[in-house]
């Protein structure tokens, strides 16, 4: 069935920065449904956490906050249980927090497109459910995050390698790999929970990163590192240049299972293979290594597709932000983007954006 209707203001992605925007939308009093929506592609509460491994634990990941007002459902992600799969607990608080604050989020809805339409813009949707639709809306607020634009860098050979390459995106469990021989690549905490996961299970196993691992040490050090990763991602979203990793400066906390990694040898990180056969990595220094399988926890990039026909893009690659409001274009807010895109980030950025859209309501 195909629709029309008409909303003020579209929040796309229901994660950590679309409920944050959505819960201090309530705040000033509008209500879901009316004065805004939220549409979600995925099936179930919680965002990108629904669609990871299920190995993955609280206690493993970078730490995620609670989202504003969630003390109030006497709840709290550092009380969690951490024997839980991170998942199930994320998905479990983020269901209970958008009853609580009826934000009534639609889903599984797909935004295929955003387009301008005279002072309106419209957003083109799609949806097992609820068929194609499309809504026109005042205001927009992007809360895509980054699970559905994994980014796999290109290596010479890459398409003729004959055995497996997952992406963090699509990895489901160690017991897929048991037997091989294993390479894993990427600088960050997928990478090294991998390492950790597939280490006894694969028969071989080999971790390769593009640049050196920096293990972060000290809580103090963590945090000075954390506020530099943050401005550098801030100057990059305002001069509308692509978004520099957050892992690459703020290190790696070194958690008790880190650190039990390192003691033992198995968190050593080779530099990167300059190609790949079809049955394994070849070296700079012209050494071959054999695999089955690659693991490319490569990192994503922002999901910006369906704003397209808005020609937000700048000429140096990424999207001018600045307190989460597009420079280009006004209507067009960005939650969870550049120096929002840490979980306490996000929640700042929700109430600035509010208290933005409200202005312009």
């Amino acid at each position: 069935m195909t629709g029309s209707v008409s909303v003020p203001v579209v929040i796309i992605g229901a994660g950590q920065a679309g409920l944050s925007v959505g819960h201090y939308l309530r705040r000033f009093e509008l209500v879901a449904g009316r004065d805004f929506i939220i549409l979600d592609r995925g099936p179930g509460t919680g965002g990108a956490w629904q669609h990871r491994w299920q190995a993955l634990h609280l206690g493993s990941a970078h730490r995620v906050n609670d989202l504003p007002g969630m003390s109030e459902l006497g709840l709290s992600f550092d009380t969690a249980d951490h024997a839980l799969p991170a998942r199930d607990v994320v998905g479990d608080y983020y269901r209970d927090y958008e009853r609580h604050y009826e934000l009534n989020v639609v889903r599984p809805v797909t935004v295929t497109s955003v387009a301008p339409s005279q002072a309106n813009l419209v957003v083109a949707t799609r949806s097992t459910v609820y068929g194609d639709q499309k809504t026109n809306a005042r205001l927009i607020v992007n809360a895509t995050g980054t699970w559905g634009a994994p980014f796999v860098p290109h290596y010479p050979g890459a398409d003729t390698f004959a055995g497996t390459q997952v992406h963090t995106a699509s990895y489901v469990s160690s017991e897929a790999f048991a037997g091989q021989r294993v390479i894993v690549v990427g600088g960050g905490t997928s990478a090294i929970g991998f390492m950790l996961e597939l280490d006894g299970v694969a028969s071989d196993l080999t971790w390769v990163s593009r640049r050196p691992i920096d293990f972060s040490h000290t809580d103090e050090l963590a945090e000075v590192t954390a506020v530099a990763a943050v401005m550098s991602q801030d100057r990059a979203a305002r001069a509308g240049k692509a978004l520099p990793s957050i892992v690459s400066g703020t290190g790696v906390p070194v958690t008790r299972r880190i650190a039990a990694g390192i003691d033992r040898g198995l968190l050593v990180a080779r530099p990167m293979f300059s190609s790949i056969e079809p049955t394994g990595v070849r070296w700079s220094d012209g050494t071959f290594t054999a695999a089955d399988a690659i693991v490319w926890a490569s990192g994503f990039r922002p999901e910006l597709r369906h704003l397209a026909p808005l020609k937000l893009r700048d000429k140096a690659g990424g999207v001018a932000v600045g307190s989460g409001a597009s420079f280009t274009d006004p209507r067009i807010f960005f939650a969870g983007y550049g120096p929002q895109a840490s979980t306490v980030g996000a929640n700042r950025a929700g109430r600035i954006i509010a208290r933005q859209i409200v202005a312009q309501l």
